[in-house]
């Protein structure tokens, strides 16, 4: 996500509109997730909480772990609310990078596509564990992945498919400070806590080298008549 941010969005976007446009453009993006991070934040567990259920387990009876059981469903819950909320621009997203051309399209849903998995583990996990139904921590992960597709008809119809060179241009840059904000605020933290630092940045710069590399195998096996 930070190599589209940084060497595909952001930098089209600045040598196509200029310098301080694609930078305002940019910093927007950052700006807007920022606001939409600080007042609809994105629940996650915490590393703890398999040591607090087997304590419970241990300590309890069964009023004790019913008890747990609700309190880790309601936070299944909350977590399905959060991430839907954060889903709904991805798609705005994908979207507007569709209308760009279909390498950034792809680009952005695969990678968009890779982040959703760890989100829906997130959602899952807690649902199982309260319900003891495989069905339900499904049904629940899959209906927090459909504000993506949601945000896609919204912005359909927000924004016409023959949008001037500059604001596309400029939303994709906006695109790529939301994705570097998400990136750096959110996912990083996370790897840092359970992969460690070292270790997180290396598979960073991994992550960013096999992006890179996507991105110029996709250029090159496209049709040249498919716009890029």
């Amino acid at each position: 996500m930070l190599s589209i941010s940084f060497l595909d969005l952001a930098h089209n976007a600045i040598n196509s509109i200029g310098f301080l446009k694609g930078n305002l453009w940019f910093f927007a993006g950052v700006i807007f997730f920022a606001f939409v991070a600080h007042f609809i934040p994105e629940p996650t567990l915490a590393p703890g909480s398999e040591t607090k259920r087997k304590k419970d387990d241990d300590e309890g009876g069964k009023d004790i772990m019913k008890k747990h059981r609700r309190q880790v469903l309601f936070s299944g819950i909350i977590t399905a609310i959060g991430i839907s909320l954060h889903n709904f621009p991805e798609g705005m997203a994908v979207f507007l990078g569709s209308i760009k051309g279909l390498r950034v399209g792809l680009n952005l849903a695969l990678a968009i596509a890779l982040h959703n998995i760890p989100e829906g583990i997130a959602v899952a996990l807690p649902v199982y564990f309260a319900t003891q139904s495989k069905w339900q921590a499904f049904k629940l992960a899959t209906l927090s992945g459909f504000a993506e597709p949601l945000g896609v008809v919204i912005v359909a119809y927000l924004f016409p498919s023959s949008l001037s060179p500059e604001i596309l241009e400029g939303l994709l840059g906006s695109v790529g400070g939301i994705m570097a904000f998400l990136t750096l605020h959110e996912m990083l933290p996370l790897a840092f806590d359970y992969a460690g630092q070292k270790q997180a940045v290396k598979v960073v710069f991994l992550g960013m080298a096999c992006m890179s590399a996507s991105l110029y195998f996709l250029e090159i096996s496209l049709p040249e008549d498919l716009s890029l």
